[in-house]
């Protein structure tokens, strides 16, 4: 499942899956989506590791930019991954 994370002023959508184990490791998938003319920019990126993959359309001065953000947001992503999303964080953070 896909968490809804934060929308850009360019209407790019950053959503993030849960926290996944792979290879023994824990991680989390974010993708990166931007509608254009005639469809979407994409790209994926799976933190902590910041590996990217699956990337179309992005320059690679915008996924410079979209690094920078993760870098910047990334302990944010990773914690509501552990939570369920920021529904999760929200209703969490409620609680106490």
């Amino acid at each position: 499942m896909l968490y809804p994370f934060m929308t850009l002023n360019d209407n790019t959508e950053i959503v993030h899956s849960e926290l996944l184990e792979k290879d023994n490791k824990k991680q989390v998938k974010v993708c990166i989506e931007k509608p254009v003319y005639g469809g979407f920019h994409s790209a994926v990126c799976y933190l902590p590791d910041y590996s990217w993959e699956d990337i179309q359309g992005f320059s690679p001065e915008e996924i410079h930019y979209f690094q920078e953000l993760l870098e910047s947001l990334s302990h944010v992503i990773i914690e509501l991954a552990q939570d369920g999303g920021i529904e999760g964080g929200l209703e969490n953070a409620a609680s106490f």
